[in-house]
């Protein structure tokens, strides 16, 4: 009974109705300690063109996260998908609400987003301060840097404040006109949650955001814009 239960708990944090692909040796190595601070490949998706790695650091309660993948649109394309904040409950994995709190300049600014939760569990919501690093010639590619707040506003009633939802974006233009995204982060989701169950989640929902992504930006919203980009991301 302990069993399933654990295993219906790691369905409903990685949003699955079922659990085919985790043998109970997966589950096993979720709950057990962590695997030491090497970057280790855990998806090689030739098809879509996105890999994925986590590793366990000493001084982190939850595992981090990388990715690198190649996105069929042009950097301006990527950029505006990821700054168009409002737009991310249409693609962004278990975004139910999200908002601009404030714009600083044109490349920095906070903003505000709930994550669901599974069912009996309070949603997550989180305070983002994001900046922009620009592309430049010299160094061909720009940066788009995500660092949890959490007081920057007072709690929310019903609402688990995220203690970190921290990330760092690398766009790199390629000369076919795609773009190439990296992205190193790490979640802390607060509150009460079996450390295994967000390790699972840590394996899963970068993949399904990014792939969120590459379909976003082939929609007419980012493919023939009618606004100019709201953040600089050429200097």
């Amino acid at each position: 009974m302990i069993k399933k239960t654990a295993v219906l708990t790691l369905a409903a944090f990685i949003g699955l109705a079922s659990l085919p692909a985790f043998a109970d040796k997966d589950l096993d190595e979720l709950r057990g300690p962590g695997l030491g601070s090497e970057w280790r490949l855990i998806k090689n998706d030739s098809r879509k063109n996105i890999k994925a790695w986590d590793k366990r650091d000493d001084d982190k309660k939850y595992r981090s996260f990388k990715l690198d993948l190649i996105i069929d649109a042009p950097l301006e394309a990527v950029a505006r998908a990821y700054t168009d904040i409002e737009y991310y409950p249409r693609w962004f994995w278990e975004v139910q609400e999200s908002r601009i709190l404030k714009k600083v300049s044109d490349t920095e600014f906070y903003y505000y987003v709930v994550h669901r939760a599974p069912v009996g569990l309070p949603p997550r919501d989180a305070i983002i301060h994001a900046k922009i690093e620009p592309w430049t010639s010299r160094k061909g590619y720009a940066l788009f840097i995500l660092e949890a707040k959490p007081d920057y506003m007072p709690p929310r009633a019903g609402m688990v404040r995220m203690n970190a939802e921290d990330m760092v974006i690398k766009w790199t233009p390629q000369p076919d006109g795609s773009t190439r995204e990296e992205v190193e982060g790490y979640i802390d989701p607060g509150g009460y949650v079996p450390a295994w169950a967000i390790n699972a989640v840590q394996r899963q929902a970068p993949y399904y955001t990014v792939m969120g992504l590459q379909r976003v930006v082939q929609t007419e919203r980012f493919k023939n814009p009618k606004d100019p980009m709201p953040f600089k991301v050429r200097d």
